[in-house]
């Protein structure tokens, strides 16, 4: 799933207009499993000008890169996060933790040959979904455009319940985030 949705996804089941900190907190746990992807990648291609195909060919699968992905996107130690929370009744630390739960969920039924060690510390197992939603061998045409359906009415929905301008401003980015690559994409190729 691209990140703009986890985003969206996170701050609609999360976010509360009334608690800033809680709705900073559903943004920050549905951003932080793809982070370290993010730091990593942009080092290597913008400070090293590494090829970006050797950046998600290689380095991507490597390793070292799995190594950090298996602590950020691990099941087990959010949830581990949230039960802490629950029992310390942190309405911030449940926004977060869930948030990151509801990241990795939908990351485990949406990555077929490119998911992650999901229940590490207990296994480096990685599940590989029979559905992805980018690669088209496995229905990401289907999901793909899903996923977008999905992230533009949760901003409907978000649109309605945050009135804040920044926040309002924060929801059309995210749309647009979401929205515009394959906009973008079918306009370019519509004509061939």
């Amino acid at each position: 799933m691209n990140t703009p949705a986890h985003l969206i996804i996170g701050l609609a089941a999360f976010g509360k207009p009334e608690a800033r900190a809680v709705t900073a907190a559903a943004l920050i746990g549905a951003l932080l499993p793809d982070l370290s992807l993010y730091l990593l990648a942009s080092f290597h291609l913008v400070i090293l000008q590494t090829d970006p195909r050797v950046v998600f060919g290689e380095l991507y699968f490597s390793d070292a890169w799995q190594s950090v992905f298996r602590i950020d996107n691990s099941l087990i130690l959010w949830g581990v996060g949230l039960v802490l929370a629950l029992a310390l009744r942190s309405r911030w630390g449940i926004a977060l933790c869930g948030a990151a739960l509801l990241h990795l969920a939908f990351d485990l039924l949406l990555h077929h040959d490119d998911g992650r060690a999901h229940f590490w510390p207990l296994t480096n197992w990685i599940f590989q979904s029979p559905v992805s939603y980018w690669d088209s061998r496995h229905y990401g045409d289907i999901f793909g455009p899903l996923e977008i359906g999905l992230s533009l009415a949760l901003c409907v929905v978000l649109w309605r319940r945050f009135r804040g301008v920044w926040m309002r401003g924060l929801i059309v980015v995210l749309g647009l985030a979401e929205a515009a690559p394959s906009l973008l994409f079918a306009l370019l190729f519509a004509g061939g």
